[in-house]
């Protein structure tokens, strides 16, 4: 069972570690992997290369740890989520009395907006909570912005160095530090007049509206597929449960379709709404597009709430 500050933690225990250099990052990373190899625990390693690589260097062949692709793994922080979740489960039904995983969240210094990432920080503390999952996540002071790394030590409640494990003073409740807000991503196209701007649209003049640009965009057919549900599903929550007017906005480019709908309501109370299932108005619908989209946010204004829509690929 879990070891240290670990000990007395039942369900998710969330820590984080920092790290600057290659060295630092294994002193922490692999003692935590072979002490659960060694305790019988399943042992799962989520890393993108070439920390991947540098953690099958380090721990040897038949190492016992099982390692997940995180380019596939972290695409998506609401698909994340539910893999996650499924994994859980398993391993809870074969008799596991814990479960050890660690993986690095992609963030901004490694070419991911953060926001929606952020939200996946926070909500985990809740979202694994049924489990007895030991999480450890190392983030690169060398590449994480500020934002980033301070956004990470409020919304991990324990600490790992390679002295050991350490409860957070900085860890904040996660429902208040959504609730201060995470800066929204936007689009560069954004910044230029929409293609399209239609006021109270229905959800078929938002489709056709869609399509017209797919000459413009060319995306794969999943993608336009994804984004047409997506794009349903956000204008029926505005009309639903936002206030009118309703603005949809859209924006093409070679490879992209940006989308935003504006309503003048105050948008969810659920700071979790759409990285985890839920019953809250529109939670369904915002939950399906964070896992079709390739990139959705959510901001809310004075003046009302906005979900933007990304489909095809994340500009570069």
């Amino acid at each position: 069972m879990r070891t240290g500050a670990a000990a007395d933690h039942r369900g998710f225990f969330h820590e984080a570690a920092f790290y600057a250099s290659d060295d630092e990052f294994l002193a922490v990373v692999v003692p935590f992997l072979r002490d659960g190899v060694a305790a019988g625990e399943p042992t799962v390693a989520v890393f993108a290369e070439p920390r991947a690589r540098l953690v099958r260097d380090a721990m040897g062949a038949d190492c016992g740890v099982t390692f997940v692709c995180g380019d596939v793994h972290y695409q998506r922080p609401a698909s994340a989520i539910k893999h996650y979740r499924e994994m859980l489960a398993a391993h809870v039904a074969a008799g596991a009395g814990q479960i050890r995983v660690t993986g690095d969240v992609p963030h901004p210094g490694v070419g991911v907006p953060w926001e929606w990432w952020a939200r996946y920080e926070a909500a985990v503390n809740h979202a694994y909570d049924d489990f007895p999952m030991w999480g450890l996540c190392p983030y690169d002071t060398r590449t994480a912005p500020d934002e980033v790394l301070d956004f990470v030590r409020r919304t991990h409640a324990h600490l790992a160095t390679p002295l050991g494990h350490t409860a957070n003073l900085a860890f904040q409740d996660p429902f208040a530090v959504l609730a201060a807000g995470v800066t929204p991503w936007r689009d560069p196209l954004e910044d230029t007049a929409p293609a399209i701007a239609l006021r109270d649209p229905t959800t078929a003049q938002a489709r056709g509206a869609l399509i017209a640009l797919q000459a413009t965009a060319g995306l794969p057919d999943d993608d336009l597929s994804g984004l047409l549900l997506a794009t349903t599903e956000t204008v029926t929550n505005a009309v639903l449960h936002g206030g009118s007017p309703v603005l949809l906005r859209m924006w093409a480019a070679a490879g992209r379709i940006v989308v935003t709908v504006t309503d003048h309501g105050p948008g969810p109370a659920d700071p979790f709404v759409g990285l985890v299932p839920g019953a809250s108005p529109g939670g369904w619908g915002l939950w399906l597009a964070h896992q079709i989209c390739a990139y959705v946010s959510l901001q809310h204004d004075p003046g009302g709430f906005t979900v933007r829509l990304l489909g095809g690929q994340l500009p570069g």
